[in-house]
């Protein structure tokens, strides 16, 4: 498999350190929508949940642009011929997230429409194990991970069958999943699992998307589907 070069870039610090600090503004805009909803700021779950997950996420970006920086720098952007579909399957999970967190806000945090009990809360917090690893994985294995679905011809796309990719076809989706069930229970909301579905939803039809794309129009791909049959739980699609 070919894969894209992964020596350092000029302005490689610089750049990093521009997508830190985005990422600084966007989890402050999702502390700040969770903190509205919820009345208040007082919250504890919900500032260790924030803090964790952007120090996860921050930890991620950085070990991507040191071990592979064409593909940090393909996450980063919306590359070209990017499937029409995706253009807005992309911005309505943004969306979604952002109304995931309203109603836990509002559940949770305000009115305690429900309540979720402790050995369940602690079962969600071990699912982000998965849910985070299984992307971490999928980057390793796959150096053509890009934030959008597309055919990166100018990057000679090859097919990715090992790490993750040896088991399902598509191991980032998966932990997407998990993530999308474990952060309402985690932070104490059975409500907020109404909207989770609908984002579990939108991903599996993402990914049949994708797979069919994928099929069609990048070579091996068909016969790497025949040997992995499932594309997101084992024995069972």
């Amino acid at each position: 498999m070919s894969t894209p070069s992964s020596l350092p870039r000029p302005g490689g610090t610089r750049q990093l350190l521009t997508r830190i600090a985005a990422l600084v503004v966007t989890y402050a805009l999702m502390g700040a929508v969770l903190f509205l909803a919820a009345g208040r700021i007082n919250w504890l779950d919900a500032w260790v949940f924030l803090i964790a997950y952007f120090l996860v996420a921050a930890v991620a970006q950085a070990w991507l642009a040191r071990t592979n920086p064409d593909l940090a720098e393909e996450r980063w952007q919306w590359g070209p011929n990017t499937k029409a579909w995706d253009k807005w399957i992309v911005p309505a999970n943004g969306l979604l997230l952002f109304a995931l967190l309203i109603v836990i806000g509002l559940d949770s945090g305000r009115f305690e429409w429900s309540h979720v009990p402790w050995p369940v809360r602690v079962a969600a917090l071990l699912g982000f194990v998965p849910a985070f690893s299984l992307p971490v994985l999928a980057s390793r294995a796959n150096a053509f991970l890009a934030s959008t679905v597309r055919i990166q011809q100018e990057r000679g796309h090859a097919v990715a069958s090992t790490g993750p990719y040896a088991v399902i076809r598509h191991p980032m989706y998966a932990g997407m999943i998990l993530y999308d069930v474990c952060v309402p229970l985690l932070l104490g909301s059975w409500v907020g699992l109404a909207v989770s579905a609908v984002m579990i939803v939108l991903v599996i039809l993402r990914t049949a998307l994708e797979d069919r794309t994928l099929q069609a129009e990048l070579p091996g791909y068909g016969e790497y589907a025949g040997r992995v049959r499932f594309r997101l739980l084992p024995g069972v699609w």
